[in-house]
């Protein structure tokens, strides 16, 4: 189930380290503020289809596409924000 996300962050450090010309993942890792607001906006796009009962899953992919992204962008390892998570773990 997770290795979807797992090969989405590795697409985002591949497109890093080796841009293709026209990828929109590479004008969000190039362009910190437009990926940032994308975040924003896709973040309630989700709370309104949640709010609304309606299109929640294609808005949660949307929120997850675009926050790896951002994490790359900004030099955020996943490996780092899963052990955090793991040490939050109870």
């Amino acid at each position: 189930m997770f290795k979807v996300l797992e090969d989405l962050v590795l697409l985002a450090r591949e497109r890093k380290a080796k841009p293709i010309e026209g990828s929109y993942t590479n004008r969000l890792l190039k362009d910190k503020t437009l990926v940032k607001e994308k975040v924003i906006e896709e973040i309630n796009e989700l709370i309104e289809a949640v709010n609304e009962n309606s299109n929640k899953i294609h808005e949660a992919a949307d929120v997850f596409y675009h926050l790896v992204v951002m994490l790359e962008a900004y030099d955020i390892k996943m490996e780092d924000v899963v052990a955090e998570l793991k040490k939050r773990q109870k």
